[in-house]
């Protein structure tokens, strides 16, 4: 009996050493494994990667930015079916263990013992706790130490945060194959479908893919797939979760992949490239890639295809007047061309045209084949025009048969054509047969085009060049070129709040200013070359008359015309010399076409934008454009109350009568002077042409009552745009103006014709176009001027003469004279 006593205490000693030194050893292997552990308390406030989101003005995705693809969703967000879903594949015990599973534990244990004696992959036993762990504060080592480490930081984690967060964090940080990190992202890239939108079936297999999405592969290894997402559906079934029924109707549900599709096509990448440039501005490059931004932009999709469109004919039609620069290359004909041909590379930019070989002539007509092996023709119609290039953008004589623009085994750029250009005017196209293209090349020139809203300054449209692939740099914001005439209307904007008219007669005749000593005299001249002596200030708009314009610009002085450059955010700090005010200065596109937007609003100041709105991951707004509150905008009834009145915070920059009168003659610009051909749109336009020394830039700026809209083309390198078909400079009106046309032509094409808004106190005069006088019985052209109260002219009244003279002005309405200095011009 004492022996068994004996024995007993010995056993419970042995029990309570082997506890001691258990705990001893357990405790040991945590200090071990625990020192150094990442703090894991940086989960409270973890905000993952997420994939920053660009919209456009109709909520339309056009891009996203991600160094992750994510979708962050709020745990609140996420439906309960996909928890249950995740939780029964991955965890079934996760609401109720505190980091690890013991259970789970045993259970792998005693099934690896097994596979090792099989010589099979063993399995693991982390709990959803512990995959955080491992994916945000560890690596993937397969180590004991890594596991115990693992286990250790569940444990701490389970303490520190709830269980919400922790699947929060587990959902939107997984892996799930396609690229998707994230259930969210998962369900776009493998369904094109939001949380809320999955079946069961579609749940089950995202919640298959955690453990080696890989081998679940969709496409590739459908049968795996379906078995594991299967598997999924009948743990889901075991724990509760869904009924039979659905079970067994999402196991007969097939695995179907829908590529994602809510990224609009639409060709913006000037504008978007705009948007992220500011947005890294302001955010930081790690904040736009991983921020998880929601920017809501100002573009509007059919404005903006419209603008690549008009843009990139404008430079096609430009080209073409210019000659034809030969084939992309040349394939020796006696080899294995058609090879040959398929390795030719398309060239950057290109969209709508193939490459296609020359085969051969019958008659005028071209025979190709193309790279994928169609065989068409090219009518002779379709190659008139590809004279050879010279040098000063001329061209060699008129080409008279196929012989005379390529030869076999040149490689061409060609477009499918359907119809071909008229006989004559008036009469239909000519039919095309099937299969038939017209000549193409890429253009040397460039340009830009920006459409804007003038009221807000809100960026609708922005085409930086004829493509972003070509070439990444943005014409419209980023070069400053030289604007020539499109600067005019400053100088008369400056002139009018200085108490000038519309009707103030300025002399049109030789100018000579001497610059200083060494210096060679400043002599500028009409693009006519021609002298038409005293004018109408309107005329002087409306015919782009340069002496006028000058002559102007010394009667108020440079200073004035500077301020008012500043003032619109053309130019800061512009030089006080007359040359500027022929618009010598150097700017952007989208500041001029503000600024023209600012006439056209009445002279209230914007500032041209690209986004609307942005709002961090969590939904909050941290940037507006447009600040003001409307703190009677959000009710959900109307209940008889008066309409929300939003303050009017824009900045007066100039008398809106003046910015008006500027707009009737930008008006007249359009109906009788250099922009006439845009009168063929139809509805109430008004604009400018700008054409510098040697048409090295050509301009169109303009606008409707609510859309401004500015074209530039030119060069990259300066050099002169030669002469057109027709004889003469090309010029903004025949380069530019045409673009502008095309945009506007369809952009107001189902908009009702809006007249421009008239300030208070303007009078409509009728008046002598040739004098600024009333009209008279006996005037030639007359037209209905805008007057401020107390300038129209009376009966029997002379206008205002400026001549550049020391004399006083014979005017019973003269405001001022014209500054001294000046000489007498000869007419």
């Amino acid at each position: 009996m004492r022996f068994l006593l004996k024995f007993f205490i010995f056993l419970f000693s042995m029990a309570v050493l082997a506890g001691i030194v258990g705990v001893g050893g357990g405790l040991y292997a945590l200090w071990y494994y625990g020192k150094g552990l990442p703090d894991y308390k940086q989960l409270a406030d973890y905000q993952p990667p997420t994939a920053t989101r660009i919209h456009a003005g109709d909520g339309q995705l056009i891009k996203e930015y991600a160094r992750e693809q994510r979708v962050f969703v709020p745990i609140q967000s996420i439906p309960k079916e996909i928890i249950h879903g995740f939780v029964a594949a991955e965890d079934q015990n996760f609401f109720w263990h505190y980091g690890v599973d013991p259970l789970a534990l045993a259970r792998a244990v005693a099934t690896n013992v097994v596979y090792y004696f099989e010589n099979r992959r063993f399995i693991g036993a982390s709990t959803i706790t512990q995959q955080v762990a491992k994916n945000f504060l560890l690596t993937n080592e397969v180590s004991i130490t890594r596991k115990a480490k693992e286990a250790i930081l569940a444990f701490r984690i389970e303490r520190a945060l709830s269980k919400d967060r922790i699947l929060e964090l587990y959902l939107n940080e997984i892996y799930l194959g396609y690229g998707s990190f994230g259930v969210a992202a998962a369900a776009l890239n493998y369904f094109d479908k939001s949380l809320s939108e999955l079946t069961t079936a579609e749940i089950a297999y995202l919640a298959a893919l955690p453990k080696a999405p890989n081998n679940y592969h969709p496409i590739r290894r459908t049968r795996e797939a379906i078995e594991r997402r299967n598997w999924v559906i009948s743990r889901m079934e075991e724990e509760g979760y869904i009924t039979k029924l659905s079970a067994a109707r999402a196991r007969a549900e097939d695995l179907v992949v829908q590529p994602r599709s809510d990224i609009q096509p639409v060709d913006a990448k000037y504008f978007v490239e705009e948007v992220r440039r500011e947005l890294a501005d302001h955010y930081g490059e790690r904040g736009v890639t991983e921020g998880g931004l929601s920017v809501r932009t100002t573009l509007d999709p059919a404005l903006q295809s419209l603008a690549q469109k008009s843009l990139r004919q404008g430079l096609e039609d430009y080209d073409r007047r210019h000659g034809y620069r030969g084939p992309v290359t040349q394939l020796d004909m006696t080899g294995n061309w058609a090879g040959a041909l398929k390795e030719v590379k398309l060239p950057d930019g290109v969209r709508g045209w193939d490459l296609a070989v020359v085969n051969g002539y019958e008659g005028k007509t071209t025979n190709i084949t193309l790279a994928d092996g169609r065989i068409g023709t090219i009518p002779f119609a379709e190659i008139r025009w590809a004279r050879k290039a010279l040098e000063d953008q001329r061209v060699g004589g008129t080409v008279k048969k196929p012989g005379d623009v390529y030869q076999p085994g040149d490689v061409v750029l060609v477009e499918t054509v359907t119809e071909g250009p008229p006989p004559k005017k008036g009469e239909p196209p000519v039919l095309y047969p099937e299969n038939s293209y017209a000549l193409r090349q890429i253009p040397e020139v460039d340009g830009a085009l920006v459409a804007l809203d003038p009221h807000t300054g809100r960026v609708y449209a922005m085409a930086g060049g004829w493509s972003y692939e070509r070439s990444e740099f943005n014409r419209a914001t980023q070069a400053k070129r030289q604007p020539g005439s499109a600067f005019k209307p400053f100088v008369y904007l400056a002139a009018l709040d200085k108490g000038y008219t519309p009707a103030t007669m300025i002399l049109d005749a030789p100018f000579v200013l001497d610059q200083g000593p060494g210096l060679p005299k400043w002599k500028p001249a009409n693009f006519s070359k021609k002298f038409y002596g005293p004018s109408p200030m309107r005329v002087g708009i409306e015919k782009s008359r340069n002496l006028m314009t000058v002559r102007l610009a010394q009667a108020i002085g440079m200073d004035t015309v500077a301020d008012y450059a500043e003032r619109f955010h053309i130019a800061e700090d512009m030089p006080e010399q007359l040359s500027m005010a022929l618009g010598a200065a150097s700017v952007s596109l989208i500041d001029m076409t503000a600024a023209y937007g600012m006439l056209v609003n009445g002279g209230k100041e914007i500032t041209p934008t690209v986004i609307d709105r942005v709002q961090d991951r969590l939904g909050r707004t941290i940037y507006k454009h447009d600040p003001r509150d409307c703190t009677n905008c959000t009710v959900l009834h109307w209940e008889g109350q008066d309409v929300p009145r939003i303050r009017d915070n824009r900045s007066q920059l100039t008398d809106p009568a003046s910015a008006y009168q500027v707009v009737t003659m930008l008006e007249g610009v359009v109906q009788r002077g250099t922009g006439r051909r845009i009168r063929e749109v139809g509805k109430p336009l008004g604009g400018k042409t700008g054409t510098t020394n040697d048409s090295r830039d050509t301009w169109f700026v303009g606008f409707s009552p609510d859309l401004a809209v500015g074209v530039f083309i030119g060069f990259d390198t300066p050099i002169p745009l030669g002469r057109n078909p027709w004889g003469g400079q090309e010029t903004g009106s025949s380069v530019a103006a045409p673009v502008f046309k095309a945009f506007m032509q369809e952009a107001l094409a189902d908009k009702p014709a809006i007249p421009f808004r008239t300030p208070e106190g303007i009078r409509m005069v009728r008046i002598d176009a040739e004098t600024g006088k009333l009209a008279t019985s006996g005037s030639q052209r007359i037209i209905s001027e805008a007057f401020k109260p107390g300038t129209e002219p009376g009966i029997g009244s002379q206008a205002v003469f400026i001549d550049g003279s020391d004399e006083d002005e014979d005017s019973e309405t003269a405001p001022m004279r014209a500054k001294s200095g000046t000489q007498r011009g000869v007419y």
